[in-house]
């Protein structure tokens, strides 16, 4: 199950979801996505975990909880909605 993670200090690193979900199950992937041109965090990220039942249950234990001093919030990550190709700037 694909979890977004939203309202992350942008201090946080990809470890530092792997610890905080890894204590609910195995988690195959976590980052943090960055600004393409500054490299800082946007404030949200993803983790992968492959055991939906051991997802779920730390959707439900980590959600509104702090991490590195803001609360979190967690919820199934749905997907991208398609969007209209932008036009062309000059």
């Amino acid at each position: 199950m694909n979890i977004y993670i939203g309202n992350l200090d942008y201090g946080v690193t990809a470890d530092d979801l792997r610890d905080a979900f890894s204590q609910f199950g195995e988690v195959s992937s976590a980052n943090v996505i960055t600004d393409k041109f500054t490299g800082r965090s946007k404030g949200f990220g993803f983790v992968e975990m492959p055991n939906d039942g051991e997802a779920t249950e730390a959707i439900d234990s980590l959600h509104d909880t702090d991490l590195s001093g803001r609360s979190i919030r967690v919820n199934q990550a749905r997907p991208r909605e398609e969007r209209p190709a932008s036009r062309p700037r000059y």
